[in-house]
């Protein structure tokens, strides 16, 4: 007899975040149901921000939850959906995705028997139905199931593991209409309590308002939970977050811009700090500082769209990160609360003079932890 309480699960660590994974065939066909069982095994809302009756960890970036399925597309092998399962309230946002997740994607669909490959370098197509785009996810296959030790180390991870590749093929517009969503590389709005400020709404993998962290009289070198604790720098971001929500085309009222989307991030120019594990990062050790907010939080790391976006957007000529960053090369060095993420983003300009993202890589890590069954409370 089937246990309605009992369904598959896989619980995953992609990048620097984890999540729930599960079969699209294994979960209800209605959203509203499908939603309330993330919430349920997630364990949200919870009003004390620790989600200990479920699988999450009180912050979005391992409140998450992915479904997978088989494609129907040419240009794909697998579907990948992303769901934020929010912290405090009973939401599930869909209006996003996950970079970090991402990187889990093709290595559970081998291991799941979704996708055959043979032992060696795999490549797996994915396409991503909250963005409508394509990446190709490349890795080591040993013994029919994807590669998890390895060398590679992870800024905001501990240890090393196997390296997991994504290539993103035309990244741009993921969530709005266009790669530079205003046509503009730089575009100044009135921000509540601070005035003009001059921000870089770029959309590349997912939506990303990027800002000089001296407009809020910051350095971008900050601890995280330090910039979390100053509320008139909260309420002065999620302004202008906001008001570029609407410029993008996101929301016809601030108060219509999705909590996830898009993102907002201060950025500054290369200077000495010290990681949230305490190693020192030297100023000669990277390109561009970066600390992006998550959810109304910022982010312990980088979120990995985050990093693909900012890469991108340091290649559009007069934009805030490429006033910002040093140097010219492709690939760029993000310095994020967690240590330095490399990637590299292939950017140009068409006939007409319109900015395009052409391509995006980004290396990453993963490992199954868990799988199973999650349960539901039993009636």
């Amino acid at each position: 007899m089937t246990d309605p309480n009992r369904i598959p699960a896989v619980f995953i660590r992609g990048g620097t975040s984890k999540g729930v994974f599960f079969h699209a065939r294994d979960l209800p066909a209605d959203q509203a149901a499908r939603d309330a069982l993330f919430l349920t095994v997630v364990g949200s809302p919870d009003p004390y921000g620790r989600q200990l009756d479920g699988m999450g960890g009180g912050y979005s970036s391992v409140s998450k939850a992915v479904i997978i399925a088989p494609s129907e597309r040419d240009d794909a092998d697998v579907d990948f959906t992303f769901a934020q399962v929010v912290v405090d309230k009973p939401l599930v946002d869909y209006a996003q995705t996950c970079g970090n997740l991402s990187s889990a994607v093709g290595p559970f669909a081998v291991d799941e028997g979704l996708v055959s490959v043979p032992d060696g370098p795999a490549v797996v197509r994915v396409f991503n139905t909250n963005t409508s785009k394509i990446y190709h996810a490349h890795f080591e296959v040993r013994g029919g199931r994807a590669v998890e030790l390895g060398d590679y180390v992870l800024a905001g991870v501990s240890g090393s593991a196997a390296l997991v590749r994504l290539d993103y093929v035309h990244p741009g517009g993921a969530m709005t209409r266009a790669f530079l969503p205003t046509g503009n590389a730089v575009d100044t709005f009135d921000v509540t309590g601070i005035g003009p400020v001059e921000a870089s709404l770029v959309d590349a993998t997912n939506p990303v308002v990027f800002v000089d962290a001296a407009a809020f009289g910051k350095t971008a070198t900050e601890h995280p939970d330090a910039l979390d604790a100053d509320p008139v720098f909260m309420a002065a971001m999620d302004d202008l977050r906001r008001q570029a929500g609407v410029a993008m085309g996101m929301g016809a009222r601030p108060q219509d811009v999705p909590l996830s989307n898009p993102k907002i991030a201060i950025l500054g120019a290369p200077a000495d700090f010290t990681t949230i594990a305490g190693e020192p990062v030297s100023a000669a050790d990277h390109d561009i500082l970066i600390r992006i907010l998550s959810m109304e939080k910022c982010h312990k790391a980088v979120t990995g769209t985050g990093a693909m976006c900012l890469s991108a957007a340091c290649g559009v000529t007069g934009s805030v990160p490429h006033r910002l960053r040093r140097g010219s090369d492709p690939k760029v060095r993000l310095a994020s609360p967690s240590g330095i993420v490399e990637l590299a983003a292939d950017v140009g300009q068409d006939a007409d003079g319109t900015w395009e993202a052409h391509a995006i890589s980004v290396e990453r890590t993963q490992r199954r932890l868990m799988e199973g069954w999650v349960r539901l409370p039993h009636r």
